[in-house]
C-alpha cells in the first residue's frame, strides 16, 4: 500500500530519472485524517491533533501522527539556555503566531541537567530551578515541553546522562509533565566500543537495546511522550527505529546554517521514503531557517525540502529578532500543510539533471482525485530555465495536464502540461501543489 521509492532508474548522460510507483490518494491512511484535517485544502493542523489507528487489541492514539513541529533551544542558545529563555520562547511562539501555525513543542536541549539526589533522582541545575513549574507555564500557553538526555553516563555537553537510571528518569520526566524526549547517543558510543572492541555488530545490538530500554521506561510511566532518537543515522536506524519505539530518528550528523550542509543533508534523504509514516518519521535534523547567512531563496529551499520529506519541523531561530520574511517562510500554511499532510507519505526524488532536481510527494486527494506536491530545486550557482527538462508528471501518476498552484508565489496557475517551464533562481525552488 505504501509508495515504492524507486522501482527503477533510467540514466541518460547527466540526467537521472527515478521511476517511482505513486499511490497518490489511494490506500490513504484514513485513520489519520483527523491528525491533519484541512491539509488538502491548504490549512495546516498542529501535529498533535488526535489520530487513531486500529490494532489487534484495541484502538489506541498515535503519538506523532504527523511530523512533530516546535522549537529547540540548541541552535540559538546552545549551552546557555535558561528557564527564562524557555518561558520567553513560549510567549513568543504564541505572540508571533507560530503556535497557531503548528509549532507546539518547546524543547530544551542539553545543559539543563544537575546531579542526582541521595536516591539517584535526576535534578535540574541552577539554570532551571523548578522544572515542574516551567512545564506548567509552557502548558498554560497551549504548548508542550520537551527535554534531552542520553543513554550514556554523560550527555554530549558532559552533563548527567541516564545510564543505569532509565526508569527513574522517565518517571521524573512524567512527574514534571514532559511531553517529548530527545535521546542522544553521546558517551554511550564509548561504552559500546569498550565492551565490544572491533565488533560493530555487537556494538549496534547494544545501542538498540539501550534505546529500547528507555522506550520501555517511558511506557511504564503511562504518559505519552514523543520519543526522538539521535544517533546520527548509524546502523541504518530507519530500518529498526520503530522496533525500539522511536517516533523519529536522526538520519544524519548535525546540520549547520549554511546552504551546502543543509542541501547535502536534505538530498541524502532520497530513498528513505518507505521508512516514514504516521508515528515514525525520518529526521534530517532541526530547521536552520532564519539562521546564519542563508538567503531568502535558500531559506525557502530549506523549508520546502523539509516539507517534501515529511520531516519534523523543529525551528531553532532567534524569535526575538525574527524578520517578517522569515516568519512568512516558517508559517506558510500551504508549505506546512504539505509537511503535515494526512496521507503521511514522505516525498522522493523523481529527476536529477545536474543541479536541477524534481521531487514529488503524494498528498491526500479528495473524492478519488490524485494530488501531489512537486518541488523543482536548483542547487546550482546560476538560474535555471528548465530548457531540457519536463515536469515528469507521468512518473508521478498523472496521465495528462494538471491543475497547479504555486505555493511560494501564492497563486493558481490553472492547467499546465508536462512541458511547462519555470525559471528557478540560484539555490532556489518552485513549489507546486498539483491535482
Amino acid at each position: 500500500m505504501g509508495m515504492r521509492v524507486r522501482s527503477g532508474m533510467l540514466k541518460a548522460g547527466g540526467l537521472v530519472l527515478f521511476v517511482a510507483g505513486w499511490a497518490v490518494g489511494a490506500g490513504a491512511q484514513g485513520a489519520q485524517a483527523g491528525a491533519a484535517a484541512g491539509a488538502a485544502s491548504g490549512t495546516a493542523t498542529p501535529h498533535h491533533a488526535a489520530a487513531v489507528r486500529p490494532t489487534a487489541a484495541a484502538t489506541r492514539p498515535v503519538t506523532a501522527a504527523t511530523p512533530p513541529m516546535g522549537w529547540n533551544s540548541w541552535n540559538y542558545f546552545a549551552g546557555k539556555v535558561t528557564d527564562k529563555d524557555i518561558r520567553d520562547t513560549a510567549d513568543l511562539l504564541v505572540e508571533t503566531g507560530m503556535r497557531d501555525a503548528g509549532y507546539v513543542y518547546v524543547n530544551i536541549d542539553d545543559t539543563w541537567e544537575g546531579g542526582r539526589d541521595a536516591n539517584g533522582k535526576i535534578q535540574s541545575n541552577e539554570k532551571f530551578p523548578d522544572m515542574k513549574a516551567l512545564a506548567d507555564y509552557v502548558h498554560s500557553k497551549g504548548l508542550k515541553l520537551g527535554i534531552y538526555s542520553s543513554p550514556g553516563a554523560k550527555t554530549c555537553a558532559r552533563f548527567e546522562g541516564s545510564l543505569g537510571h532509565e526508569e527513574q528518569d522517565a518517571a521524573t520526566y512524567a512527574e514534571w509533565g514532559i511531553d517529548y524526549l530527545k535521546y542522544d547517543l553521546c558517551s554511550y558510543s564509548g561504552v559500546m566500543r569498550a565492551q565490544f572492541p572491533n565488533d560493530p555488530a555487537a556494538q549496534n545490538k547494544m545501542m538498540r537495546e539501550a534505546y529500547e530500554k528507555m522506550h520501555q521506561a517511558i511506557g511504564k510511566t503511562g504518559r505519552p511522550m514523543v520519543y526522538s532518537l539521535c544517533q546520527y543515522g548509524w546502523d541504518s536506524v530507519w530500518e529498526w527505529g520503530p522496533q525500539v519505539g522511536a517516533n523519529l530518528w536522526r538520519t544524519t550528523g548535525d546540520i549547520s546554517a549554511n546552504f551546502d550542509r543543509m542541501s547535502l543533508i536534505g538530498r541524502s534523504q532520497a530513498g528513505l521514503a518507505k521508512y516514514a509514516g504516521p508515528g515514525h518519521w525520518n529526521d534530517p535534523d532541526m530547521l536552520e531557517v532564519g539562521n546564519g547567512r542563508l538567503t531568502l531563496d535558500e531559506n525557502r529551499t530549506h523549508m520546502t525540502l523539509w516539507a517534501m520529506l515529511a520531516a519534523p519541523l523543529i525551528a531553532g531561530n532567534n524569535l526575538t529578532e525574527m524578520k517578517p520574511e522569515i516568519a512568512a517562510i516558517l508559517m506558510n500554511k500551504e508549505a506546512i500543510a504539505i509537511d503535515q499532510d494526512a496521507l503521511g507519505k514522505q516525498g522522493d526524488r523523481v529527476l536529477a539533471d545536474g543541479p536541477l532536481e524534481i521531487w514529488a510527494k503524494p498528498l491526500k486527494g479528495g473524492a478519488g482525485h490524485k494530488s501531489a506536491a512537486v518541488a523543482i530545486f536548483n542547487f546550482g550557482e546560476t538560474a535555471s530555465e528548465m530548457r531540457k527538462d519536463s515536469l515528469h508528471l507521468k512518473e508521478m501518476g498523472f496521465a495528462g495536464a494538471v491543475t497547479a498552484r504555486d505555493v511560494w508565489a501564492g497563486k493558481d496557475l490553472g492547467r499546465i502540461g508536462d512541458d511547462y517551464k519555470f525559471t528557478v533562481p540560484r539555490h532556489g525552488v518552485v513549489l507546486l501543489v498539483v491535482r
